[in-house]
């Protein structure tokens, strides 16, 4: 679970709010400071994602992401690439986004999303030959995860579906022009809202088939149950995920792969434990049907395995059982006897290959990451060919450098194909990243951080440092491009962002460290990085700042209550209340069922030993608070209790609320400039050296 990717505007221009703090400032004749990376160049980005290479292997397709400046948004578009001449070119582009390209079975053809000009959702299909698209319709709703039948005749995909909302009275006829209030909304799911989408319509996420060739897309499941990933496992039936158990509303995670069959429209579960099984993949000789799921142990985290079963359901072997890294996803090779799968390890994520037969997995490539863009998660995509010597196409990235296409084959060696911000950030004075592992001061547990260091840093103890804490709990930073982690460092900050016991990517033994005790010793291991810049004279002990958003932001006001260390610190969409939280997030039965593992009414003290609220008391720390307005995953009350405690205690704080803005602040770029230019303001002002 993740509290579970620009060209003229100047950085003061793009500030939301009227609590808005100039950064550290740089003087406009320096000219060293001239080149190093400024918020403006936040909408200069790109980065490339979701890379799908050719059946035969000979091309790619992916979504090139730029920054749209007078949209102020993301901007999707598709290109190719031609894998032995390297020709880079526009499939679609200039117009409405386009993305999750899909090659049909025999390559002639490409599926995609897109929008017509007026806004509505539409499906098209490319048609390499004639370089014309059609589009398979217009829809309400967004057709998510479209998927070609073996044959290419037919399309799958899952589409949100509304349904009769509940009401306990009708209203009596309104009189012509009559200004009246809107009706009431009426809600009795356990789940009525969702962060990025608010307060929900009532319906369910229903699967329907299509025509490869145009038609009427064909309703297949109804009723409450959401389906998602519909896969086609013959010409009659499709794999779909849901979760038809009656208390489905109160066991968030648990679901089953289904067999639909299209011609009575009967599901046949095909797995029945107690957990998640989800995204089947059918393998190429049609024999085996591959997923991902665990056994559910009622744990605040578990890593996802590898499974495969016959087409019928039956002899489930558990593919990746002495594994201790989770999979995050998986494609079958061509031959069927091989899965590639994607894999998070210590800081890198790597393509991993588990032979059918058996065996360690075989470790094909590292180096994916990239398309995270706001701070260094580990996001990154790849696809498989299916031709006689396999490739794949992945998105690559490092620290300084956001996500390219890199192509390899399972012996040869990786070829970087694009190199969409060559333009830009070779040109720029960037920050230096290092890698550090350095035993906590708790227990001796290795503890992997990055500290990236301004272009004019030396050891002399004189720099301000940024504690930079990420989310979660249960994600992972690493080597990665970060537009904020850059941002702090061009200022003048030496920026650590560490990966503290609970982050993924180590075991499920370092993950579940932190079960029924978060925030607990990885506020050590936190403090043991700082220590460790201090003791190097790689920072200044009086300019110390915090900041972290999400979990990050449970464990920035976590560090305050602790102890008074910090200049200033800024906590970033926090849980300050986990009960609070656990009975009105919209993950709520998630954190009661899983985290916390007590029912709040029972025993409120489960939930309140680990909120930083309980601590509040203890602050001193002049802490700025700051919240998306329509966040619904840790919503804006929880922000807003903490603001005010520490008004009541009389610790200078201020509350920054960021208009239209979900849990992902940094989703728009001048969210993202926002948030690190009024965190680095809040810091210079208490920045006992300026």
């Amino acid at each position: 679970m993740t509290f579970s990717p620009f060209k003229s505007f100047t950085a003061a221009a793009l500030l939301l709010g009227a609590a808005s703090f100039a950064p550290l400032g740089i003087a406009a004749d320096d000219s060293d400071a001239r080149s190093r990376f400024t918020a403006k160049h936040v909408f200069d980005l790109e980065f490339a994602d979701d890379p799908q290479i050719s059946p035969d292997g000979q091309r790619v397709v992916y979504v090139r992401r730029s920054m749209d400046t007078q949209k102020d948004e993301i901007h999707d578009d598709l290109w190719t690439l031609d894998i032995r001449s390297g020709q880079h070119r526009p499939l679609i582009a200039g117009g409405a986004p386009a993305n999750r390209p899909r090659w049909s079975p025999d390559g002639s053809r490409v599926l995609y999303n897109t929008k017509t000009q007026s806004g509505q959702n539409d499906l098209r299909i490319y048609f390499l030959d004639s370089d014309k698209s059609i589009s398979l319709g217009r829809f309400t709703a967004k057709p998510n995860d479209a998927a070609w039948s073996a044959d290419g005749s037919q399309i799958s995909f899952r589409m949100f579906t509304p349904s009769e909302a509940p009401r306990f009275a009708d209203a009596p006829p309104r009189p012509a022009g009559a200004k009246w209030n809107p009706p009431v909304r009426v809600f009795d799911d356990v789940t009525f809202r969702s962060d990025g989408a608010g307060y929900l319509a009532e319906g369910a996420n229903q699967i329907y088939t299509l025509p490869a060739a145009g038609g009427t897309p064909r309703q297949v499941t109804f009723g409450e149950v959401d389906y998602t990933a519909p896969v086609w496992r013959d010409k009659t039936s499709l794999l779909v995920t849901g979760n038809q158990a009656e208390d489905r509303d109160f066991d968030p995670i648990e679901s089953e792969i289904y067999a639909l069959n299209l011609e009575t429209l009967a599901t046949t579960p095909l797995t029945t434990r107690d957990g998640p099984d989800h995204s089947p993949r059918l393998s190429p000789d049609g024999r085996k049907i591959a997923f991902l799921g665990y056994d559910d142990k009622v744990l605040s985290y578990q890593a996802t395995h590898l499974y495969v079963m016959d087409t019928g359901g039956g002899n489930v072997r558990h593919i990746s059982k002495n594994h201790d890294r989770s999979i995050s996803s998986f494609k079958w090779r061509g031959d069927s006897r091989a899965l590639i799968t994607q894999v998070e390890n210590k800081g890198a994520v790597e393509l991993r290959s588990f032979a059918l037969s058996g065996g360690k997995p075989q470790v094909i490539t590292s180096g994916l990451g990239g398309t995270s863009f706001g701070r260094p998660y580990a996001g990154a995509s790849f696809s498989l060919s299916q031709s006689a010597r396999p490739s794949f196409a992945y998105t690559t990235g490092d620290a300084n450098s956001p996500a390219d296409i890199t192509v390899k084959t399972f012996s040869g060696e990786p070829k970087r194909m694009t190199a969409l911000n060559d333009d830009l950030l070779p040109f720029l004075d960037m920050a230096t990243v290092k890698e550090i592992t350095i035993p906590s001061k708790f227990d001796g547990k290795d503890i992997q951080a990055w500290v990236a260091y301004p272009p004019d840093f030396k050891a002399d103890g004189s720099f301000p440092m940024i504690l930079e804490i990420h989310g979660g709990p249960y994600t992972m930073y690493g080597p990665f491009f970060s537009a904020e982690i850059q941002r702090y460092a061009a200022e003048g900050y030496v920026t650590a962002y560490v990966n503290p016991r609970g982050s993924t990517g180590y075991s499920e033994d370092f993950s579940l460290l932190i079960d029924k005790n978060y925030p607990g010793e990885d506020y050590d291991d936190l403090e043991t990085i700082t220590d460790y810049l201090i003791q190097q004279n790689h920072v200044d002990a009086e300019r110390l700042f915090v900041t972290g958003g999400s979990g990050g932001g449970v464990l920035t006001s976590w560090i305050v209550g602790k102890t008074d260390r910090y200049a200033a610190a800024a906590t970033i969409k926090p849980v300050i209340n986990w009960l609070s939280m656990a009975l009105t997030a919209d993950i709520g039965p998630f954190v009661k069922r899983h985290w916390i593992r007590e029912n709040p009414w029972e025993n409120p003290e489960a939930y309140w030993e680990r909120s930083p609220l309980s601590l509040v008391g203890n602050v001193t720390t002049p802490t700025l608070v700051m919240v998306g307005e329509e966040d619904h995953r840790t919503p804006t009350w929880e922000a807003e209790q903490y603001y005010g405690a520490l008004k009541l205690k009389g610790v200078d704080t201020a509350l920054v609320r960021v208009p239209n803005s979900p849990h992902y602040i940094a989703k728009r770029p001048s969210r993202l400039i926002a948030k690190t230019d009024n965190i680095m303001g809040w810091f210079k002002k208490y920045d006992p050296k300026e």
